[in-house]
């Protein structure tokens, strides 16, 4: 075996300590990678591949890249998955005795990243663990940049829901799990960059106890809530922390457990179609219920808002209580002015403590952290005097913020008086620490000082001495200080000049004089540097010690900035504060889509509607033309109950929501071709998923059910999955559709109305009104859309023909009533056999077109290929009937 030289070595013991990582390992200016490692950077990177030569024996692949840019290139291994360790110079090379000491100073995934240049300022980044049991599943999640820590323990059924909700980064697994390949594929396809397997050992209660008591002094988990499987996985994860990083976690100060029966459901397919943070084409933010809504000042009032819109509340209590300060606030415009004012330009203060906490905050985040402090005190004035005046009732919430603000003038005063009002980034250069903060720092720095005058003195002198005008003293980190030379003045250079170094344009000398002043001027400026970061380490190790009430005014100033958001937009755009009822009802009057009315083009107005659901009348049939605003007034009447559930007002002109348990949105058509399910498939098991799951004090909205099969198989879905929604599931429920038909339910269904958008014919021509009316619609006007979408003209004329003959002549065009007395349950006759058969029943040509069209897997046949068959199936019966 050849010898192995001390860096390679070093190499291989910092690799031992983390073998799961990609080590970055620090060689002057740039990181390198060898081995395995390099070979793999070079792949996910585009990195050119060599090899470094150890020793005469001893080659191994590189791989590597410039340290400024290794910010850049970690982000892309931790997107890709990986986890990176990062070893640097622990000492500086000039003054090392042998091979530089190097540490591995930070380890980075997915889910733990705290850098700014990882982190996306208005999305959490959560890692997450999971923790099985029998029938539930523990579940935890931290976004170790803002120090929020939550656990829960839901039913396994709910798993992929709440796992869309929070769209994790990184999660933690206990063996089986991560053994099960089709779950971690879901997990991969919801943006899981990172999935860790951890022993089966750490997911127990004894070890969930012992962890959680080291990290909070709890004597029993029973302190954080009734939730053990959520303790478990919530022990995971601070396990995986302090096993794989090495800065400290006292930002991690809570643990907080929580119910999902305290919020509203929403399912992943509801927060899609209702577009409430991404859209549905492009998957942009701009669009979006979150985008609309969004006034905020602060990037964490950002992030907290989305919070608030995917995860609405199902509390009476709790939502009065937003209500109430989102009308406090909208009803005086100089409180809500002077709130958004002093909240407009703070620091994202969660994120502040959390760098603060984790031990690798810089002094501008200091000095950000001081400037957004000093502006707490303004806002606890002007809500304590709203609070102790005229205008204090139903204020509750925004006391109960008041009380949470801290001003924590201790950490002000003290960072005004050490830090610099501009601090550089680097800490170990200096130039951090305000004079008079350190009579030791200050005579260190006076001593330098000193040895700096006294070399510009000397750069004179010598040029008066030499007559070389142009003389300079300089400095590196090679040759120390230096006297620098240009060729046209070599002649004049003195005989105690002694040459050091040529450069293309003169020499480099030194002399007795420098060499002596060298060391002392390096000396004081290298303690100077050392002792101001030891100053800056105490002053932030000083504020650290303040982290609970920190984090505590981070979020209320969150929760305030989000308040006061939704009371700007309120008050801007003419929205209501809903009433909350115990009955399942629904009364929306004049109500608005929140979104669309924010893009029409200018001088369109939005067209309102009114909705009404109580249980006497709790299903609407809702018919009409395409284009007509259908698929927008569902949308607007679940964002109405939405946004009231979040505490928000909703766009209407007056709202009494009854409170909601589940929120259902299946509409649009799409299909899941990775796993071979076709858009029909997909839209009846978005359905069943909502009969199963559906309540009595559900909202359920159903567009267009069954409209992705045959006409007759559609038909009968819809009609049966209404029936389902109406008899027994109870739920409020709009149902639109395009099957007139189903218009029979309003008269047979005492719950059931009929509904209609109205439109108005004129000369030839279709107006959409986009007014909801009673009574149901017998016409889609579906050509008339197919005109203004383009459609050739002769196409158009095809489509009518065609039309024509099929109203006259097809069995749908039956009235409505009779198809009710058919549909009716354990009623109807069975529909008697046609005798006058085309084709002999008994032939085996027959029976074997059969038998093929029964096999047939239609969901994945392209349209290509049923053409093929069905000409093929054509010639053959033709052949046997004996036609030409």
């Amino acid at each position: 075996m050849p010898k192995q030289p001390p860096m390679y070595r070093q190499y291989r013991r910092l690799k031992a300590e983390h073998p799961n990582a990609l080590l970055l390992y620090r060689l002057g200016d740039f990181y390198e990678l060898f081995e395995e490692d390099a070979e793999v950077a070079a792949r996910e990177l585009g990195l050119t591949l060599t090899r470094r030569r150890f020793s005469k024996d001893l080659h191994l692949p590189m791989a590597g890249f410039p340290c400024r840019h290794a910010n850049r290139y970690i982000a892309r291994l931790i997107g890709k998955g990986y986890m990176v360790a990062v070893a640097d110079q622990l000492e500086d090379s000039r003054q090392a005795k042998g091979l530089v000491k190097r540490g591995v100073v930070r380890v980075v995934t997915s889910g733990t990243v705290m850098e700014h240049p990882f982190l996306k300022e208005t999305r959490d980044n959560f890692l997450l663990a999971l923790a099985p049991g029998d029938g539930e599943t523990g579940l935890a999640f931290v976004d170790l940049s803002t120090g929020n820590f939550q656990c829960t323990q839901l039913p396994r059924a709910d798993l992929p829901d709440e796992l869309a909700r929070l769209r994790p980064s990184e999660v933690l697994l206990p063996p089986a799990l991560h053994a099960d390949a089709p779950f971690c594929q879901s997990l991969r396809e919801l943006g899981v960059a990172r999935l860790s397997p951890l022993e089966e050992a750490i997911f127990t209660p004894q070890a969930a106890r012992q962890t959680l008591h080291a990290h909070f002094g709890v004597a029993s988990t029973e302190a954080f809530g009734d939730a053990p499987l959520g303790h478990i996985a919530a022990a995971a994860i601070l396990h995986y922390l302090k096993t794989n990083h090495l800065a400290e976690l006292s930002h991690l100060t809570s643990l907080t457990t929580y119910h999902l029966p305290d919020y509203l459901a929403l399912d992943a397919v509801t927060r899609r179609n209702l577009e409430l943070t991404r859209t549905l084409r492009e998957g942009n933010r701009r669009g979006t219920l979150w985008h609309t809504l969004d006034a905020t000042q602060t990037r964490m009032g950002t992030r907290l808002l989305r919070r608030w819109i995917l995860q609405p509340l199902a509390n009476r209590a709790a939502i009065q209580a937003r209500l109430d300060a989102v009308e406090t606030l909208a009803g005086d415009a100089f409180l809500r002015h002077d709130v958004r004012a002093a909240l407009r330009g703070m620091y994202d203060l969660e994120r502040l403590a959390g760098r603060i906490g984790y031990g690798n905050a810089n002094a501008r985040d200091l000095v950000n952290l001081k400037n957004t402090l000093a502006r707490v005190p303004d806002i606890k004035k002007a809500l304590a005097a709203k609070l102790s005046g005229d205008g204090a009732d139903g204020a509750g919430a925004l006391a109960d913020l008041q009380t949470r603000l801290h001003p924590l003038t201790e950490i002000v005063d003290l960072v005004s008086r050490a830090l610099v009002d501009e601090p550089p980034i680097l800490l170990t250069e200096g130039g951090l620490i305000k004079p008079g903060f350190s009579p030791e720092l200050d005579a260190l720095r006076q001593t330098a000082q000193s040895g700096r005058r006294w070399l510009a003195e000397y750069e004179t002198a010598e040029r008066k001495r030499t007559g070389i005008k142009n003389l300079r003293v300089k400095y590196n980190q090679v040759f120390g200080f230096f006297i620098e030379v240009t060729k046209s003045n070599l002649a004049r250079v003195p005989a105690d000049y002694e040459r050091r170094a040529t450069i293309a344009t003169g020499e480099r000398f030194v002399t007795p004089q420098l060499k002596a002043r060298e060391s002392e001027i390096l000396t004081a400026e290298a303690d100077a540097h050392r002792l101001e970061y030891d100053l800056f380490a105490g002053v932030r190790q000083t504020i650290a010690r303040h982290l609970p009430p920190l984090q505590e005014t981070a979020r209320a100033l969150a929760q305030l900035d989000v308040l006061a958001s939704l009371a700007e937009v309120a008050a801007r755009r003419g929205y209501t504060k809903p009433r909350l009822a115990d009955a399942p009802l629904l009364r929306l009057r004049e109500a608005r889509h929140p979104v669309v009315e924010q893009h029409l083009p200018n001088g369109d107005p939005f067209v309102p509607n009114d909705c009404e659901l109580t249980p006497d009348r709790r299903l609407i049939v809702l018919t009409g033309p395409n284009m007509s605003g259908k698929s927008v007034y569902l949308r607007q009447v679940a964002l109405a109950v939405l946004m009231a559930h979040m505490g928000s007002f909703v766009a209407a002109d007056d709202a009494e929501i009854g409170l909601t348990d589940r929120l259902f949105v299946r509409a649009g058509a799409s299909d899941d071709i990775s796993q071979g399910r076709s858009t029909f498939l997909v839209e009846m098991s978005e359905t069943a998923h909502i009969l199963r799951h559906a309540t009595a004090r559900s909202l359920v909205v159903l567009d267009e059910v069954g409209r992705g099969t045959s006409t007759y198989d559609g038909l009968s879905l819809a009609w049966a999955v209404a029936e389902e929604v109406h008899q027994r599931v109870r739920a409020r429920c709009l149902f639109a559709t395009h099957f007139h038909e189903l218009t029979a339910l309003g008269d047979t269904l005492p719950a059931a109305a009929n509904f209609s958008m109205a439109v108005r014919e004129e000369g030839g021509e279709v107006l959409f009104l986009r007014r909801l009316i009673p009574g149901g619609s017998d016409r889609s006007y579906g050509i008339h859309v197919a005109r203004l979408a383009g459609l050739p003209a002769r196409v158009l004329e095809k489509a009518r023909q065609i039309l024509a003959s099929l109203e006259g002549d097809a069995p749908l065009a039956r009235p409505a009533n009779a198809l009710a007395e058919r549909a009716a349950p354990y009623t109807a006759e069975p529909r008697p056999l046609d005798d006058n058969l085309l084709l002999p029943a008994d032939d085996p040509l027959v029976w074997d077109i059969l038998r093929e069209l029964y096999r047939l897997d239609i969901a994945n046949l392209t349209p290509l290929e049923a053409l093929i068959r069905l000409n093929a199936w054509q010639q053959a019966l033709k052949k046997l009937r004996g036609d030409t």
